[in-house]
């Protein structure tokens, strides 16, 4: 390996450890260019909010590629729900939790990445997990900056407003992410492309309803259930 080659104290240290270092460096990494962002640049609060969405939701990828065992991930969603809940009392988040309205958001989405990394797992079809996690990161993190920098046609749905620009990129995003994966496990079939359009139309209805930040755990659990049903009944049956 080009680390080992690079650091050969490295191959002292466990698979494992090398797996949760890995993971652990990826999030310094967003950590630090979201610092980065908001020190220098003055971007939005907004903007770095999504820049760490986005950038934590792929460390699912890590784990599914590099198969860090799943009390790794269970634990580690443990802990950042923890210190998220403390952050609602206390300044320890301000700049992730602060979205000007009231929202659970953040400790939904550590909740939902330790049940999708429990279920899928368990099931040894990590894929799964990864669909939900990445349609939450990229799907709603893509939708939210498209929908405030350019969205002209809003509409309301259960007291919270929505533009058209935003929920179109919600469902063209997690389409992308859905084929891109279920054709990576199930291979180019037409079960690859209805599922993903399936999954990508109630993806972007359940972020419609995203009140106290609910949309971070309906969302990802969503579709990972979903995408595991429809392939059961649709491919393992074919």
């Amino acid at each position: 390996m080009l680390l080992l080659s690079l650091f050969p104290s490295l191959e002292s240290i466990s698979p494992l450890g090398l797996q949760i270092a890995s993971v652990a460096a990826w999030l310094s990494l967003i950590i630090l260019s979201a610092w980065g962002v908001n020190r220098f640049a003055k971007a939005d609060p907004e903007i770095v909010r999504k820049v760490v969405h986005i950038g934590t939701g792929n460390v699912i990828l890590l784990a599914w590629w590099l198969h860090i065992p799943a009390i790794v991930g269970i634990s580690a969603s443990i802990l950042a729900g923890t210190i998220t809940l403390l952050s609602y009392r206390f300044p320890i988040l301000p700049g992730i939790n602060s979205v000007g309205r009231r929202s659970f958001g953040t400790f939904f989405y550590s909740v939902s990445i330790g049940i999708l990394v429990a279920w899928f797992w368990h099931l040894q079809q990590p894929h799964y997990a990864a669909l939900g996690i990445l349609v939450m990161a990229w799907g709603d993190g893509l939708a939210a900056v498209i929908g405030q920098r350019f969205g002209k046609h809003k509409y309301k749905l259960f007291g919270g407003q929505k533009s058209w620009e935003g929920s179109s990129t919600m469902a063209v995003v997690s389409y992308f992410i859905c084929s891109l994966i279920l054709l990576s496990v199930q291979g180019n079939s037409w079960q690859t492309w209805v599922i993903s359009l399936v999954v990508a139309l109630v993806a972007t209805g359940l972020e419609t309803v995203s009140f106290m930040g609910v949309d971070n755990l309906t969302v990802p659990i969503g579709s990972a259930a979903l995408a595991f049903l429809l392939s059961q009944f649709l491919v393992v049956s074919s």
